[in-house]
């Protein structure tokens, strides 16, 4: 800040020195020209000279305090706004709270705001320190009261806090009453295409970073950036248009983006490979754990002897509520899907002190209770806490009724799913409870959902009517567990309401059971089927189903069937024969053998060699006679024949070549 002047003051005298010495308003002067060229160290040592000539002095304090915060020595501003305050009553709550909102110590700083004056600096401050907090909604009520003063780059924070406060779709009205264009800077671009994110129009978001990008460059160049500076100043805006990406489907370009910016030294930008890398985990999912912890622990500080993941301060500080989360999510993720159950434990019992208000700790909390076989313990905890916190029970009661349907636990499933008002007269979510209600044997509480959803919709005045399809199953479900008066009277109002022809069909064969003249009445109101008077009922009747086309059996007519004329086959082409080169047709020589495409084994002229039985193998002592193989095969069978059967005595005598064997023996 600019000194004011000071009154001349009588020279001061050098202590042990023979130097003239320095007026106050030449150190004041000095001391503004420090400032001004942002040499806010050497400001320093100046104001200490001042305040050692006037240590009453509130403008050489005031000075010290500013020079120190711009150099960012935050710790040694508190600790001369703590001196000064026991020499000077000077206020300097302003400059206290923002050197604790600048060390993450953001709940002392508000305090020290609530008694300031509602001045611009500090609503801008508070408001600063709310969205820190997580407190966006409050944040945006201190920027409504901006709105009107002129203030830089204040659209800019205005949109950042609507956007975390989930009213992206306030944006453009803000911007119009502040008659300001999405274009006018690259960080205001940046900030409503993320707004468009929000709102899902992704393809809109991705063509106003692009051009946040060319603003950005643009502007870098004219300011005579060099081409690492120029990138490092454009990788937030690269990260964003990779997840927009990533939400389109574009995989192989999120990937190589993200790539490409882990790739490069940021210098002190931590925020940007944080996000980076915490959005290729989730691009990746459960692929390739092991290089995602690696990764995310470039994220945290080392801490001797704890083993615990822990994010570093100075990202820490930089980091969003909702990108902590995120963080550390993925990192328990990560952590169950290496079944490193032990450090998820770990680290999930820690997340619900960090994000008290989050849904997240207790969902993860159930994960690592699934993971562990204790579904039990996991629908106990996600049951207790819907109960604590009723606003924040429907995803925490949608997970519920998945475990235990999962673990076996229809009737737990089914009530979970009846405690969600706004989905529980639903279609989808009826036919699930019902399933579920089912499964567990309870009919009768089964009944009753229908029952219920049918007079929901009988009152609903919703465009999107379901009460016709819901009384249709109900019907259905009745009819199917044996309640026949109960789904022929729905079956008759779905009839009288919609002229359903499904709807008459089912009244005519639920009647049947019941009430045979109504069944009679109705049956007179359906419409007769094309051709059905050619049909012989009887018949068909007597036949035992359905037979194949073409099986001889006509129901049409008594007259006997008549075969079906036969299509005759097309005749095929005749095509000139084609010869091998230098073949004459007049002179063909003798046939080929039709046989030559068969292996040799398999044509008839095919004659197996002849074994010589004289090649057995000699065994036994040298001279031993060689006896035949089927010698005393042939004598038993001589045995037995002759003692099997009288009547035939004959044997067969041993051929000529047998005999002249034997002999040669």
């Amino acid at each position: 800040m600019a000194p004011k002047a000071k009154p001349k003051a009588a020279p001061a005298t050098a202590t042990g020195s023979g130097s003239p010495a320095v007026s106050i308003e030449d150190l004041f002067t000095t001391l503004n020209r420090h400032i001004q060229e942002y040499k806010y160290s050497q400001a320093v040592k100046v104001a200490d000279q001042v305040l050692s000539i006037a240590p009453s002095d509130e403008d050489a304090a005031r000075c010290k305090v500013v020079a120190l915060v711009k150099d960012e020595k935050f710790d040694e501003a508190l600790r001369t706004i703590q001196e000064v305050s026991k020499k000077i009553a000077v206020d300097f709550s302003f400059l206290k709270a923002y050197c604790l909102y600048k060390q993450n110590k953001l709940d002392e700083a508000l305090d020290l705001l609530k008694g300031q004056e509602e001045t611009p600096e500090t609503l801008v401050l508070e408001a600063q320190i709310l969205y820190r907090l997580g407190k966006v909604d409050a944040c945006v009520d201190n920027y409504q009261k901006l709105l009107k003063s002129k203030i830089e780059s204040l659209e800019i924070n205005v949109v950042a806090a609507l956007v975390s406060a989930g009213k992206s779709s306030e944006v453009q009205g803000v911007l119009d009453s502040m008659r300001v264009k999405a274009t006018s800077s690259h960080d205001l671009a940046y900030n409503v295409a993320c707004s468009m994110i929000e709102r899902g129009q992704y393809k809109d978001a991705e063509q106003l970073l692009l051009s946040a990008q060319r603003i950005a460059q643009e502007a870098l160049v004219e300011d005579n950036y060099e081409a690492d500076e120029i990138e490092i100043e454009l990788a937030p805006i690269n990260v964003q248009v990779a997840y927009v990406q990533q939400i389109l489907g574009n995989t192989e370009e999120a990937l190589a983006s993200y790539a490409n910016i882990l790739k490069r030294n940021l210098g002190d930008d931590e925020l940007t490979p944080a996000v980076a890398i915490n959005n290729l985990i989730a691009l990746k999912g459960p692929k390739d754990v092991s290089d995602g912890l690696r990764k995310l622990d470039r994220l945290s500080e080392k801490v001797d002897g704890q083993q615990s993941f822990k994010i570093n301060h100075t990202l820490d500080l930089r980091l969003s509520t909702k990108q902590r989360e995120a963080v550390y999510t993925n990192r328990v993720l990560l952590l169950l899907h290496s079944h490193k159950l032990d450090q998820a434990r770990e680290l999930v019992d820690t997340l619900s002190g960090m994000f008290p208000s989050s849904v997240t700790p207790v969902l993860l909390q159930a994960a690592v209770h699934v993971r562990e076989n204790k579904a039990g313990k996991a629908e106990e905890i996600l049951g207790q806490f819907a109960k604590k916190f009723p606003e924040k029970s429907r995803v925490v009661l949608l997970a519920r009724a998945q475990i235990a349907a999962a673990a076996g636990h229809p009737q737990i499933a089914a009530e979970s799913l009846a405690k969600i008002d706004d989905i529980q007269h639903m279609p989808a979510t009826v036919a699930t409870i019902v399933s579920l209600k089912e499964r567990a044997g309870d009919i009768d509480g089964a009944e009753a959902v229908f029952d219920a959803a049918i007079k929901w919709w009988s009152n609903s005045m919703t465009e999107d009517h379901k009460l016709d399809s819901i009384t249709q199953e109900a019907a259905a479900f009745k009819l199917k567990h044996g309640r026949r008066d109960e789904a022929a009277r729905l079956y008759e109002n779905l009839f009288k309401s919609c002229g359903s022809r499904g709807a008459l069909v089912g009244l005519i064969q639920t009647a049947a059971y019941t009430d045979v003249e109504k069944a009679e009445l109705y049956e007179k109101k359906l419409k007769a089927v094309p051709n059905l008077k050619a049909i012989d009922i009887d018949a068909l009747e007597k036949t035992t189903g359905a037979k194949p086309e073409g099986s001889g059996l006509n129901l049409g007519s008594n007259e006997p069937s008549e075969p079906k004329s036969k299509e005759k086959a097309k005749k095929k082409r005749k095509r000139k024969p084609r010869y091998p080169k230098g073949f004459d047709p007049a002179n063909p020589g003798p046939p080929p053998d039709p046989e030559r495409w068969l292996p040799r084994k398999e044509r008839s002229s095919y004659r197996p060699k002849r074994k010589d039985k004289r090649a057995a193998q000699v065994r036994g002592s040298q001279g031993a006679v060689v006896k035949e193989a089927g010698s005393n095969v042939s004598k038993s069978n001589q045995t037995s024949s002759s003692k099997g059967s009288s009547h035939n005595t004959e044997q067969p005598k041993a051929s000529s070549k047998s005999s002249r064997k034997k002999s040669r023996n």
